[in-house]
């Protein structure tokens, strides 16, 4: 990136309620960074109807992450997670910073503990997580026993408008995962429920979206 140039960050949705969060944690952690929205809600229809993330799908994220290098990226952030193994591709073919949503995220629950909880609303995405989170540990030489609950009507009500019950359904669920040493809010979107989570259990929980702009800010002002 050219000495005091703004960075420009393309953020990549499947879903609009993830906008709102990530941008919250720019405002916080960032606001020098500017932000290039790409929204394409289809993503996340097309991938709760496959069982994997098909060829089709790979190339649709190929030609996401030509088009954010196209338009001056110094960086990409993809902000849902059920899509890991299509990030990772991009991430292999384009010569900057690009993040999967929750990687920042899984780095510090490793601090945390051994036994880590994770509440999800997409249950596509709750495999993937659990794959990230394993591989991400073994790579650090250190072994996690997961549980994973997934709330699919607080997506729902957060979808229609209802951000109180998606609230408080994410921390009627998150009493499930109160014997861990850490509680992840697994998509972008619950990161709003962090609140109401925190106010039912006692161990750390913890978002994705500041760790997400965390370790980008990080990868461009070293």
């Amino acid at each position: 990136m050219e000495p005091g140039k703004r960075p420009r960050i393309v953020l990549v949705h499947a879903v609009q309620v993830a906008m709102d969060p990530v941008e919250q944690a720019f405002r916080r952690l960032w606001p020098e960074a500017e932000r290039v929205n790409l929204l394409d809600d289809s993503l996340s229809v097309d991938r709760g109807q496959a069982a994997e993330l098909t060829p089709a799908m790979f190339d649709r994220f190929d030609r996401l992450g030509d088009y954010a290098r196209d338009i001056g990226a110094d960086g990409i952030l993809f902000t849902c997670s059920a899509f890991g193994e299509a990030i990772e591709a991009v991430a292999r073919a384009i010569p900057m910073p690009v993040l999967k949503p929750n990687e920042a995220m899984f780095e510090e629950a490793l601090e945390a503990g051994r036994k880590i909880g994770l509440v999800a609303t997409f249950e596509r995405s709750v495999p993937m997580l659990e794959a990230e989170m394993r591989a991400l540990a073994a790579d650090r030489g250190k072994e996690v026993t997961l549980r994973a609950v997934c709330q699919p009507d607080a997506m729902r009500a957060l979808q229609a408008g209802d951000a109180a019950r998606h609230n408080a359904l994410m921390a009627e669920a998150a009493t499930q995962l109160a014997e861990c040493d850490a509680i992840l809010l697994a998509q972008f979107s619950t990161s709003i429920a962090y609140d109401a989570v925190t106010a039912k259990v006692r161990c750390p929980v913890l978002t994705s979206p500041g760790s997400a702009v965390a370790k980008m800010k990080r990868a461009l002002s070293g």
